[in-house]
């Protein structure tokens, strides 16, 4: 039996499952995301995680080809996101995107366990760095290649919409229980990242484990097994979920925008905005929880909703192309707005983004004798991130952000911009003690344990689990709600970017510094290279991106909704500028 529930906004029908949505959603269907997110990130760390060593110790590619090949597809499973955002808010939904990029990445999986698994799919062993080791053929990459390449394609349809998707399930009915719901799913997002960071601690230590000891066909195995149940659990939750129905395109209502106003540049807009166009019906899919209100920066756009004859065909259906209303004016201005912070996270992945890789090659060369005869495998160590980041994010959303509250008395205790500024400050720390780090290792002696590397690793999963979630809060919060999987979609999206900037820095600190003397900073033997200089030109980036974030910061406007219609409130509310308009309207 299905039950339907009306939004008090517009009276918009939303399906849910067997009780009302206010009765199970909220707590069931949020626990069944997090447990297919546990599963799913499960799968795809232990698929990742020591992807390096694969390439480097099975396929036998050199370091820069690996590392470059490990980057551009963290890029393209970072950029096919943006492709699943548009598919599922323009008419599939996020239940059945999710669904079916599920079913693409499991299929990816499978290819290249498998191909762990043949030895016809990949070349003989040998000794690692023996002159006698010959690289996987070229139609071997390539089944290798093409089975990253569908697991990049699923990711598209996983990604933008898991998280929108789960916080739609905490929305309520009454405005009045805003303030509510806002802790709530500020809380869902620090879960959403603690389960991620707890299911990729499993696989650092379980699968990471089996990888290096037992074998790649077992150690790939075990993650696509996971991802299996990971689809199974989504997709028995159908009935308890909500799903809201696609808004049509966005980037069509924004292209309309910004076409109107150009046709009507030479009008000049009317004295009293609420003279400008507003349409509740034609709104009322893309406008569940209230109106954006208006604002008065890109007062360009503003000539989009200016009525003038010939807008509406002889029958009154409006053309899109030359009237738009004020939320989808407003709707653009959001998306300009978010542009700058979003961009602070693109630099930020190509800092951290060869960190990891390289790390793993540092602890190769360390001393990772633990007891007995077991020693510790070189991707075991980003566990220490993924551990601090949990730490972090439980001492937030249980300590920081409660006595924030109490003090300030704003729903979100810190705001999105401090959090992300604090966390991108503590990440140019895990960069100088990367450079640290590898000098003393290049300088020692003897072989200098591994866990000198810990303090890198713990300072990027507290500066993770500051500006990564804030990134991703802010994205959501300063988005339209139509806009919701896409906003998800530009965090990966940064990633994505960050990534191919990382790819391209490689690559030109490698050709550049070859032609030195002291030959390339990043040589298959890095105790030849200086890697300590790659760390240090890297934290100098981040310096710099830390100087762009806090004047894109100290000039961003917050949206402001309106609230059930309630426009002459939304108006004074706007003088009051900022996020505090947005509280006042939604008092």
């Amino acid at each position: 039996m299905t039950v339907k529930s009306k939004s008090s906004w517009n009276g918009e029908i939303i399906t849910c499952g067997v009780r009302t949505c206010l009765e199970v959603n909220p707590d069931v269907s949020r626990h069944s995301i997090h447990s297919n997110e546990v599963c799913d990130r499960f799968a795809v760390a232990g698929f990742n995680a020591n992807m390096i060593q694969y390439l480097r110790n099975e396929l036998h590619l050199p370091l820069v080809q690996a590392t470059n090949t490990l980057n551009n597809f963290s890029g393209t499973s970072s950029f096919t996101p943006l492709i699943g955002a548009l598919i599922a808010d323009s008419f599939a939904g996020r239940f059945w995107t999710i669904t079916v990029g599920s079913i693409l990445y499991q299929l990816g999986m499978l290819g290249v366990t498998i191909s762990a698994i043949l030895p016809a799919l990949r070349p003989p062993p040998c000794p690692p760095q023996s002159p006698s080791c010959h690289q996987a053929s070229p139609w071997q990459q390539a089944i290798f290649y093409l089975s990253l390449l569908v697991t990049a394609i699923g990711s598209g349809g996983i990604r933008p919409c898991v998280v929108a998707f789960g916080a739609d399930q905490l929305e309520q009915d009454s405005p009045t229980q805003r303030t509510n719901r806002t802790e709530r799913r500020w809380s869902f997002f620090n879960l959403y990242f603690f389960c991620i960071g707890l299911s990729v601690m499993l696989a650092l230590t379980v699968v990471v484990y089996i990888q290096d000891n037992v074998g790649w066909g077992l150690g790939f195995g075990i993650p696509t097994i996971a991802m299996f149940i990971s689809v199974i659990v989504f997709v028995f939750g159908y009935p308890l979920y909500i799903r809201k129905k696609p808004g049509g395109s966005p980037l069509i209502r924004m292209a309309q925008v910004v076409v109107a106003a150009a046709k009507k540049r030479k009008l000049d807009g009317p004295a009293d905005v609420r003279l400008l166009y507003q349409d509740q019906e034609l709104d009322a899919n893309i406008t569940t929880a209230g109106r954006l209100s208006h604002t008065k920066q890109f007062k360009f756009l503003n000539r989009a909703a200016i009525v003038t004859d010939g807008d509406k065909t002889d029958t009154g259906r409006l053309r899109p192309w030359r009237l738009s209303t004020v939320h989808r004016i407003e709707e653009l201005k959001s998306f300009i707005r978010i542009l700058p912070i979003w961009s602070v996270g693109i630099l930020l992945i190509t800092s951290a983004a060869n960190n990891f890789t390289f790390g793993i090659i540092q602890a190769k060369t360390m001393n990772r004798h633990l007891a007995g005869d077991f020693h510790i495998p070189p991707a075991t160590l980003l566990i220490f991130s993924a551990i601090s980041m949990l730490l972090t994010l439980t001492i937030y959303d249980r300590l920081i952000v409660p006595l924030a509250r109490r003090l300030n008395n704003h729903p979100d205790g810190i705001s999105h911009l401090r959090r992300i500024g604090i966390g991108l400050a503590i990440s140019i720390l895990s960069n100088v003690a990367s450079a640290l780090v590898e000098n003393r290792r290049r300088r020692a002696v003897h072989k200098i344990s591994v866990f000198w590397l810990v303090p890198q690793y713990a300072v990027h999963g507290v500066a993770e689990g500051l500006a990564s979630v804030g990134l991703m809060e802010f994205l959501y919060d300063q988005s339209p709600e139509s806009m919701r999987s896409i906003s998800a979609a530009l965090y990966w999206l940064s990633i994505s970017l960050g990534h191919y900037g990382s790819t391209m820095l490689v690559t030109m600190v490698n050709d550049f510094t070859k032609k030195t003397k002291q030959g390339s900073w990043l040589q298959n033997n890095i105790d030849k290279g200086r890697l300590d200089y790659f760390y240090w030109l890297v934290a100098g980036l981040q310096v710099f991106n830390f100087g762009y974030y806090l004047v894109c910061a100290r000039f961003y406007v917050f949206k402001r909704l309106e609230i059930a219609g309630d426009l002459n409130l939304a108006e004074d509310a706007e003088e009051k500028g900022g996020g505090e308009a947005e509280l006042a309207v939604a008092a």
